[in-house]
């Protein structure tokens, strides 16, 4: 049939309170008009991200109920560290409680002053990690990626001639190679298996360890599946265990493709590295076989790797967002292209040209979804990316604004919701005016920063 419905049935539910435009204008006001500072209840449709905002299945609930809540030890640990090894063959699997305390662990052993680590693209928490540390991170994918309407089928992917001069540029300054799939900041774009590769024969060839963040790895592997010749016949499991099999380590977030409601972990290799990561992490998460986490979360996050390589939900889970964009180009509004796996980009910077750079027209666009429709989403571009360590301000390499849908918790209804509030979007978009920054901190600003609507 040409119809892909959702691979699975509602057995529970959540009620969404209805709200005016006037109410919703009141409401972001008094958040400062920072999308964060908003109460979850006042908000219709929530895509400020899909880290942790997904549905748990049956299966999950039930095993919940196994979780051993043993502070060493624990079995709940040895399935979850089995479930993990099976799609990720690394010696060591260290949880924490997200996917940020895996980066912090990870760069208090890399970071430093001085020190350069190279991306496809960082995404905040990875680059405000870094930078805490003392470090620099370098954003190296490939000039497709930074062409929202490009069509190239892995816009994800790392830039090889440009690492490899960077390698040899800075030298032992690097103390690692790092590789985002999918890269979220660029439009959820994947990469290819052949890039995962060079990139890792690359670092090698350096003496640098590879590491992988593989937050949505799933979706990554289904676009190598439906796009990379020598991969169609290959099952989901089977590419995503080549991906990981030429890195060194990676960091994951478990709250996108484990369908997880918290969790992480980060993987190793070498046995010296382990431990140093392991005494890291009894000191700020957790004993090594619990980081942070309950019994019972280790218990679902075991089940959700089970089910996030279904290739029914994962064909279901990229038409969604296909479906929206493709609505949406026919609106005329400017999108990301080709669809990324876990959200819908909108090209604020072009969509909104009268707004410039240092004014946010992501952020302009962002609050008007909210108060038009109650849609919450999240600015990636100059307010994510713009401020530099030395308090400097540049625009970003483009002005988005992501749609991130969660995982098995909205229906078709609510995607044809969406882009009706696009349709009223379109007829007022020229009267949105820009924001200017009252209040922000050192890093990672988007999060807590307040606004100020400027004069139109």
């Amino acid at each position: 049939m040409k119809t892909i419905i959702e691979p699975f049935r509602i057995k529970s539910v959540e009620p969404i309170r209805m709200t005016t435009p006037q109410e919703r204008k009141t409401l972001i006001r008094d958040a400062q008009y920072n999308l964060f500072g908003l109460h979850s209840q006042d908000v219709l449709i929530d895509l400020l991200t899909d880290s942790g905002t997904g549905a748990m299945s049956s299966a999950q609930w039930a095993a919940i109920m196994h979780g051993d809540e043993s502070y060493a030890g624990s079995p709940s640990f040895l399935r979850f560290e089995a479930a993990v090894k099976n799609l990720m063959p690394f010696e060591h699997i260290i949880p924490t409680h997200q996917g940020r305390a895996a980066e912090n662990i990870l760069f208090s052993i890399f970071g430093g002053p001085g020190k350069n680590i190279p991306s496809n693209t960082h995404f905040d928490t990875t680059r405000g990690n870094i930078e805490a540390s003392g470090a620099a991170g370098h954003d190296l994918v490939i000039d497709e990626g930074h062409d929202p309407e490009c069509l190239h089928p892995f816009k994800g992917n790392m830039d090889l001639a440009k690492l490899e001069t960077y390698l040899d540029e800075h030298g032992d300054s690097v103390p690692c190679v790092m590789l985002t799939i999918t890269n979220n900041a660029g439009g959820g774009q994947p990469v290819s298996l052949a890039n995962i590769r060079a990139t890792a024969e690359l670092a090698h060839r350096f003496g640098k360890p590879f590491f992988i963040d593989g937050c949505r790895f799933a979706e990554n592997a289904w676009f190598i599946k439906q796009r990379e010749d020598d991969q169609k016949d290959r099952s989901i499991p089977d590419i995503t265990r080549d991906c990981f099999r030429v890195a060194d380590g990676m960091t994951m977030s478990a709250k996108k493709d484990a369908f997880g409601n918290i969790g992480g972990w980060l993987a190793l290799n070498d046995d010296d590295l382990a431990v140093e990561a392991r005494t890291h992490l009894i000191r700020t998460e957790g004993f090594p076989t619990y980081g942070g986490l309950a019994g019972r979360d280790l218990e679902a996050l075991a089940q959700g790797l089970s089910e996030i390589v279904d290739e029914d939900y994962l064909h279901y889970r990229v038409r969604t967002n296909e479906y929206i964009v493709e609505r949406l180009d026919a609106l005329g509004v400017p999108v990301v292209k080709p669809a990324g796996g876990h959200a819908v980009f909108i090209d604020a910077r072009k969509w909104l040209g009268h707004i410039p750079p240092l004014e946010y027209p992501g952020q302009a666009l962002a609050v008007a979804l909210y108060e038009l429709g109650g849609i919450r989403s999240c600015e990636i571009g100059t307010v994510m990316f713009g401020r530099h360590p030395d308090g400097s301000e540049t625009p970003a390499a483009m002005d988005l604004v992501r749609l991130a849908i969660p995982r098995r918790t909205y229906t078709q209804s609510h995607a044809d919701y969406i882009i009706e509030v696009f349709e009223e979007l379109v007829k007022i978009k020229d009267s949105l005016t820009g924001y200017r920054i009252s209040k922000e901190p050192k890093i990672m600003r988007h999060f807590t920063c307040q606004f100020e609507p400027l004069a139109g």
